[in-house]
């Protein structure tokens, strides 16, 4: 193998590593935001605040206003169609 060939490998492994390495510290923050989240719906269960509807809100607060609309309504219909509402 010549010096060109070893040095193009090096530098490929040297970036790879360096990538993977970023990826582990982002997964542990992950873990770490993950467990804070846990932690903030179990203390708005703990005052007595139904976590699944929070859960559904934050969903709902993600997607923009049409689109929350239109849902809706299909639901609606949806649900008229089975005698539910």
């Amino acid at each position: 193998m010549d010096d060109a060939a070893f040095n193009t490998e090096s530098v490929a492994a040297d970036q790879l590593k360096a990538f993977i390495e970023r990826i582990e510290r982002l997964e542990e923050e992950k873990a770490g935001i993950t467990g804070d989240i846990k932690d903030v719906y179990a203390e708005a269960k703990g005052n007595g605040f139904d976590t699944k509807v929070i859960r559904k809100i934050i969903s709902l607060r993600k997607r923009d206003y049409a689109e929350r609309q239109e849902e809706e309504a299909i639901l609606e219909l949806y649900m008229q169609a089975l005698g539910m509402a």
